[in-house]
Order: C-alpha cells, then structure tokens, then sequence
C-alpha cells in the first residue's frame, strides 16, 4: 500500500494543547518549513487555523518551493464569507502555479459565536453545503467573466459580479476543495461535491475505516462516483521516538493532545463508537473548569492505541502502513520537533510510506 505523504508548519505543540500559549513565527521560519517540506519529499505542506491565519503563511510557501502541493488544514469556513475565502484561494491558486488545496471546516458553535464573534445561522453541514455550492459558482463566474454563474441558498446568496471586482481567469481554476470530518452527513458532502477529506485527527483507524469510508462511498455514488476517486486524509497521532525511553515519553505528551479534542462534544461520535461516552462527558468537564492538565490523566493505553502510532522511527512506516488500510489514501505526519531535524531520516519514512 502507497500512501501520498503531507507534512503541516505551524502546528500546534503540546504546550499549546495544555493552555500554556504557543511560539511567535517568522517569515524567515515558515519559508525555510515550506523549502524543507519540499526537499524532504513530502507531497503536499499544510498550515492549520490555530492561533496563525491558515491561508498567509501559504503565500510565502508558494514563493518559496517550486513543486510541493499546500493546503490549509483546515481554514474556518463560517467566520469568512464565500466571497472572501474564494478570492484569496484563487490568488493562491495562482500564485502557486496550481498547487493549492482549499481545506475546509465548521468549527463549533461555541467558538463560532464566542471566539470568531459571528452568528450562528443553523446547522453546519447544509449550511457548508451551501458554502461549497455558492464558492464553486464564484470560481465559475471568475473564470468566466462574460457568464457568471450566481447561488442562492438559505444562508448565502451571491448574485451580483460586475468586471470590476472579477479578478478573472486563471490557467489552473479547478481547486481542490477539501473539507474536515467527524460526522457521516460531512463525510456523505464530501462524496458528493467535493476533492477530498481531511479525517479529524480524533477519528480513530477504525473509526474512519468503518464509519466516515462507508458514508463517503455514499455521497460519491449521488454525483456518479467512486470512493477511489476521493483523497481521504489520515492525521493519525503519534507518539514516536528514536528508542523505547523516548516512546515512553512521547505517550505521556500525546494523551493531552488527544484529551484535548475529546473533550469537545462534537467530536463524542468517536467515543460512542469505541464505547467510551463516560470519558467524553468527564473529559467535557474538566475543559470547562479549565483543568487542562487534568485531561491526559483520563486517557488510558488501550485507548491510545486505537488513536496513534505507538514506537520507535524505525517502526513508523511499517505500522502506520498496516493501520491505515482501507481507512487513508494519504497521511499527514505531525512529526516531532528532534525527528524533523534528522532530515535523512525523514526522507527515508516519507519515501516508505510512499512506496
């Protein structure tokens, strides 16, 4: 089994997860992430919407590199209007020589309403429906400036495009869209109108093998299509390290990244197929009393191992091949910090995994 191989810059680390801030960037610093991501072969660099703007930092990367695919991972739909996501990604489109991925998702409600300070208008996934719908005939009326294309939904209507404001064609339009999953009705849009998913990295491997593929098929089947024709995106969790001391170690750090999302109830699905409900409703608890350093303590090792890659380096591209069957057709690594600067050594995993 090939799997194609993605890395992410700007990643969120394990201080970020345990509510103690993150790392200011640079220029400099995400130039050199998007040239290392490129020399090292990956095929495509993501950047997340976690705490950084997800679309910025993916125009120095464009400068940057020559060949490498990139995608945001995935960019808030909902605090953006259609207009506002579609034009910066048909310049990045552009810009990029045809290389960009528009990753989408939904967030929830309370850090719609809370954090983004924008309404919630109903449910999310018809109203991503309609977000997708109305964004692909924007892309329409941009590259056909003389018959542009209109939507009009329950919660957007686009109906208006005078030459003025038409930023025009472009020799690469069809851009992939992408959009992040936990619930099946997503998994079925994704079939249905969309390039790819991007698997919630609190999808479980079995999770996404038996729950999300199944309801992709589904939707690929309403627009004529097969589930091969869909990239489905891994981000497995891992808890790796160079010897069986540091894969200790590493397990510690992963349960707060993963507490950290199970905490979220949006995301209990998982749990409720695993039969872990108590952990979610205990997990949801401790987040609202602020007891971030609290949640790891609830994450057992047979729960990690259904959530990550457990071992040494060595061991990664052969257990992350056989966990990933028939639930990825491609993988984002979120690789440790002391991995990534052995660049022979990363090299050497990214070409196994793409073997």
């Amino acid at each position: 089994m090939s799997l194609k191989v993605e890395s992410v810059i700007l990643g969120p680390e394990t201080d970020q997860y345990a509510g103690r801030g993150q790392d200011a960037q640079s220029l400099t610093s995400i130039a050199e992430a998007g040239r290392r991501a490129e020399r090292l072969g990956f095929d495509v660099v993501n950047t997340p919407e976690a705490g950084h703007d997800a679309f910025l930092p993916l125009a120095i990367v464009a400068e940057h590199t020559s060949g490498i695919q990139m995608g945001t991972n995935v960019a808030v739909a909902f605090p953006r209007s259609p207009m506002a996501t579609a034009q910066v990604a048909w310049d990045l489109q552009h810009l990029s020589g045809g290389r960009f991925q528009l990753g989408l998702g939904t967030q929830v409600k309370g850090h719609i309403e809370r954090r983004y300070a924008t309404p919630w208008t109903g449910a999310p996934g018809p109203r991503l429906r309609e977000y997708i719908l109305c964004m692909q005939a924007m892309f329409q009326s941009f590259q056909n400036p003389a018959e542009p294309s209109y939507f009009e939904g329950e919660h957007y209507r686009y109906t208006m495009m005078s030459p003025f404001f038409n930023p025009g064609p472009i020799e690469n339009p069809d851009i992939p869209i992408y959009i992040a999953a936990v619930n099946t009705y997503n998994a079925k849009l994704c079939g249905e109108l969309c390039a790819g998913l991007r698997a919630h990295p609190v999808a479980t491997f079995a999770y996404s093998r038996d729950v999300l593929a199944p309801a992709i098929e589904a939707g690929a089947r309403k627009s004529g299509r097969s589930l091969e024709e869909i990239d489905i995106v891994g981000s497995p969790f891992l808890a790796v390290a160079a010897d069986e001391a540091g894969v200790d170690k590493a397990r510690q750090a992963l349960k707060q990244h993963i507490a950290f999302y199970a905490s979220t109830r949006s995301y209990h699905a998982v749990l409720e197929y695993h039969g872990w409900q108590d952990l979610g409703a205990k997990l949801h608890q401790l987040s609202v009393q602020g007891k971030w350093t609290e949640l790891p303590q609830q994450i057992t090792d047979d729960m990690l191992a259904e959530w990550a890659i457990v071992g040494t380096y060595d061991e990664l591209p052969a257990k992350l091949k056989a966990s990933a069957q028939g639930a990825y057709n491609s993988v984002l690594l979120d690789l440790p910090r002391a991995l990534m600067q052995d660049e022979d050594r990363v090299a050497d995993i990214v070409r196994q995994l793409q073997e």
